[in-house]
């Protein structure tokens, strides 16, 4: 079986529809977060900010 790079990762969060870049995800258990308020569980009930995204929002 061919090894593949993965360049892009969806986020961990499961309400989130980001797509991030490997090289700028926010590690948390061994998962990978598009930023901070996800791979935080959304302490504060607030989205992730990020354009298209509803998540918690």
């Amino acid at each position: 079986m061919a090894s593949v790079d993965v360049d892009m990762v969806k986020c961990a969060c499961p309400d989130c529809v980001c797509v991030v870049s490997v090289t700028k995800t926010v590690k948390r258990d061994e998962k990978a977060f598009c930023c901070d308020e996800c791979a935080e569980g959304h302490p504060d009930h607030a989205g992730c900010d990020h354009a298209g995204c509803s998540c918690h929002g």
